[in-house]
């Protein structure tokens, strides 16, 4: 007799519609659909500001991957998040990986507030990102118009700085960027 295969969680994240993201968050599978404007605009103003800036060195230090929407996998294949943005260290992480899963911990992620998604960014990420060491968690709400930035201290996130609005913030690991939020939210 033959058992029907039962698939398991990252089988069924893989296949998911083009127009989900998937996670595996606590071992369990998290889907959303795709971001809408006002959450698309904010992350590509982000990754342009500190892609030039630090993954580039366009007018500051350089040294730095930014990436949109890696597939972190904290442990391969049952672990796995999906910020909005994730930088790393080049002298952490010299190459980019060929292939989509991504196993370094990253040293700076960002999360993209939506009504739909904050509460699992804030209350199941912020947890799982702290408990495998991401160095910075910046969470960005462009309905508030309002920028987060936390460190991780003795395994808990310490907040550094808040800002909204119109206001410019310069705010660690990215403290040679003067980040004009204004851009963030058009």
């Amino acid at each position: 007799m033959q058992h029907a295969h039962k698939q398991t969680r990252y089988e069924a994240l893989e296949a998911l519609p083009e127009r989900l993201t998937g996670e595996i968050l606590n071992g369990q599978l998290y889907t959303q659909p795709r971001p809408a404007g006002p959450h698309a605009r904010a992350e590509t103003e982000l990754s342009i500001d500190i892609g030039s800036t630090y993954g580039r060195g366009r007018g500051g230090p350089g040294g730095w991957w930014i990436l949109i929407e890696p597939e972190i996998h904290f442990i391969t294949d049952a672990e796995v998040a999906v910020p909005d943005l994730a930088g790393w260290r080049k002298e952490r992480m010299p190459q980019i990986p060929e292939g989509h899963r991504f196993e370094v911990v990253p040293d700076w992620v960002c999360e993209i507030l939506s009504p739909a998604t904050a509460s699992k960014d804030r209350e199941v990420k912020m947890p799982i990102y702290a408990h495998y060491g991401v160095a910075y968690a910046w969470l960005v709400d462009p309905k508030r118009q309002t920028l987060e930035a936390y460190t991780l201290e003795d395994d808990r996130w310490r907040l550094l700085a808040e800002a909204s609005g119109d206001d410019t913030i310069a705010v660690a690991p990215f403290n040679a960027l003067q980040l004009d939020l204004r851009n963030l939210w058009g």
